[in-house]
């Protein structure tokens, strides 16, 4: 894979609950491709993964929501898992840093019940996005419209719906980083 994301850093925000592969394949990707990644969380130490209903394994947190301002990235992924996302949209400070990078105009990629985190930062209103199907309600009455599709792009805005749909949301999470900010 081409080094096109050297030089930038991205944000991967995440809390207990996460769904495993939602966090741990974008992240290899995005280093394969020259970025570094940071697991940002509401807490140190590790966060709890989850592999559908069981416990996976535990992910390091790198930095804490405390320690980092959007303005230190290029760009942000919003793992799913139904906990994760449920949890940081109540956390005021995780809500601030995904809409701090909406405003910026800054790239984000949020695959299965990531959206949840944007639609409290009101970061769809607007925008064309998928998910999880449980979240098509959630996210229409934010204002978006929302599609059944493997991965959507909408001006730098990159959406998927599950764990099936990660090789198609590496690749164009990748794509859409490497680009950087994008005018709505």
């Amino acid at each position: 894979m081409a080094k096109n994301l050297t030089g930038k850093t991205v944000a991967v925000l995440a809390t207990d609950g996460f769904e495993q592969s939602e966090l741990t394949e974008p992240r290899r990707a995005l280093m394969e491709a020259g970025a570094a990644v940071h697991v940002v969380a509401p807490h140190g130490g590790t966060i709890q993964g989850m592999q559908h209903h069981e416990k996976g394994d535990k992910v390091k947190v790198d930095k804490t929501l405390d320690q980092v301002r959007a303005e230190e990235y290029d760009a942000l992924v919003l793992p799913g898992g139904v906990a994760n996302p449920d949890a940081l949209r109540v956390d005021q400070r995780a809500v601030n840093f995904v809409r701090a990078f909406a405003k910026d105009k800054k790239p984000i990629g949020a695959i299965c019940h990531g959206p949840w985190t944007l639609i409290e930062a009101d970061a769809v209103r607007g925008r064309t996005v998928t998910s999880w199907p449980s979240l098509r309600t959630d996210l229409k009455n934010a204002g978006a419209e929302w599609v059944d599709r493997e991965v959507v792009v909408d001006h730098g805005l990159v959406t998927s719906r599950k764990p099936d749909d990660l090789p198609a949301f590496n690749r164009k999470i990748i794509e859409e980083f490497g680009e950087g900010r994008h005018a709505a």
